[in-house]
This record gives C-alpha cells, sequence and structure tokens, in this order.
C-alpha cells in the first residue's frame, strides 16, 4: 500500500503560530487578584493547550467569581486588546513557513482552542490569505486533548487525517492532533513535549519550508504503512 501523499498542515495557534501565550497570563493575573486570590506561573502554565472552559473552571477555583462564559469573554476581549495594540507576534519562522506552504498549495487550516473571535483577529492581521479553514473553541463539537478539533478541520478541507500534518507547542494539543490520526510536530514553547506523543519535535520553525513538512510526513506515513513483520514472512 503506498503512502499518502501531503494534503493538509492544520497549525494550532496560541504558542505555535503566534506567541500570545503571555498575553494570556497577562490577562489571568490581574483578573484572579481583583477576586483576593494569587496566581503563579507555574499555575498559569498548567492551562497551555486547555480548552478555555476548562480554564475558566480552574480560575473559578482560584475564587474568581464570574461565570465560566464571562470569564472566557474577559480574558478573550483582554487579549485581542493587546494583540490590536502590538500586532501579530509570530513565532519565528512561523510566518515563512506558512507561506511555503501557501506557495507549495498545500492546503492549511487554523486549528485553536480560543475563542472564533480572536482567531479572527489574529487571521485577519495576518498580510497574506493564510488559512483555508479555521476551527475554534467555539466550532469544537468537544476540545482538545479530544481528536474532535482537528477532525473537524479535515472534513472541512475535504481531507483524511493521513494526509495531514498537524504542529503542535502543548501536550494537550498534541494527544488531540495525535488522537486524530494526523503527522504531528511538537515545537514547544513554554512547557516540555518529552513523552507526549508528537511523532517529531522541531526544536523551532525557523528555516522549515514546505519541503521539510512533505520529508517529514513522507517518512513518517512510511513507517505506519510499511509492512509488520509477521505480514512479510507469511507473503
Amino acid at each position: 500500500m503506498n503512502a499518502p501523499r501531503l494534503a493538509a498542515v492544520l497549525w494550532d495557534m496560541d504558542g505555535t503560530l503566534v506567541d500570545t501565550e503571555p498575553y494570556w497570563m497577562a490577562a489571568e493575573t490581574p483578573l484572579i487578584e481583583s477576586f483576593g486570590g494569587t496566581w503563579s506561573h507555574e499555575q498559569a502554565l498548567g492551562l497551555v493547550g486547555l480548552g478555555l472552559e476548562d480554564s475558566a473552571r480552574i480560575l473559578q477555583g482560584t475564587g474568581v467569581r464570574m461565570s465560566t462564559d464571562a470569564i472566557i469573554d474577559h480574558l478573550t476581549e483582554d487579549v485581542m486588546r493587546q494583540l490590536s495594540a502590538t500586532g501579530v507576534p509570530f513565532r519565528p519562522g512561523a510566518r515563512e513557513l506558512l507561506a511555503s506552504l501557501r506557495e507549495a498549495g498545500v492546503k492549511t487550516g487554523l486549528v485553536t482552542m480560543s475563542m472564533r473571535r480572536m482567531a479572527q483577529t489574529v487571521v485577519d492581521l495576518i498580510d497574506f490569505d493564510a488559512f483555508d479553514v479555521v476551527v475554534a473553541g467555539d466550532d469544537a463539537t468537544r476540545p482538545k486533548p479530544f481528536p474532535d478539533p482537528y477532525l473537524q478541520a479535515c472534513e472541512a478541507l475535504g481531507v483524511t487525517p493521513d494526509e495531514v500534518v498537524a504542529i503542535e507547542d502543548s501536550p494537550n494539543g498534541l494527544r488531540s492532533a495525535v488522537a486524530s490520526g494526523a503527522s504531528v510536530i511538537g515545537v514547544p514553547l513554554m512547557v516540555s513535549l518529552t513523552g507526549a506523543g508528537a511523532h517529531t519535535l522541531w526544536e523551532s520553525l525557523e528555516g522549515r519550508t514546505a519541503a521539510h513538512v512533505a520529508e517529514f510526513h513522507a517518512a513518517h506515513r512510511a513507517r505506519v504503512h510499511a509492512p509488520h513483520p509477521a505480514e512479510e514472512t507469511s507473503r
């Protein structure tokens, strides 16, 4: 059986495409402190890659007396405000790789647990037509680490997971992408991805092109589709 060719690349947003995790942390801390709570850097790291509803419930546990929807709205508006003031804080090499994929004719999708209005703000600030589809937190039937967001993006693009590479920076995101059946590249930022299930780890996206992604996809799928030794013996 021939291994499938690369048809699409799906990107996580916060921490993978753009370095917005510090913005989220900057929004969380004053909110928690306004209710008399405390919030450490280690606690903030625990929210990286987590769905916003789950994150809101954790903030409620620190004493934030607001509904989950109100917390999500507050944090989202704060981060959007920071983005509008600073522009898109691309991760090193991310914009260049995204442009390379577009030039190569590879479909691209954004798969994020941020709300659609925030994802759209980021997409609108990119100075070229960057994505064919966006699946946001309020679109997903179930959040990461469930595979649903990646499967929904595949369906919207008309591709199968074995034709897809996903790029993620968090353990929850990796679990979601791996569970979907995609070939997964981990690019760590704030938390370690060792042992989190990525099919390969890239220290950075700097210098990476569509050709590098296609090479990884082909090598990983060749391993997946390689005959099992027992199958070879029986032929």
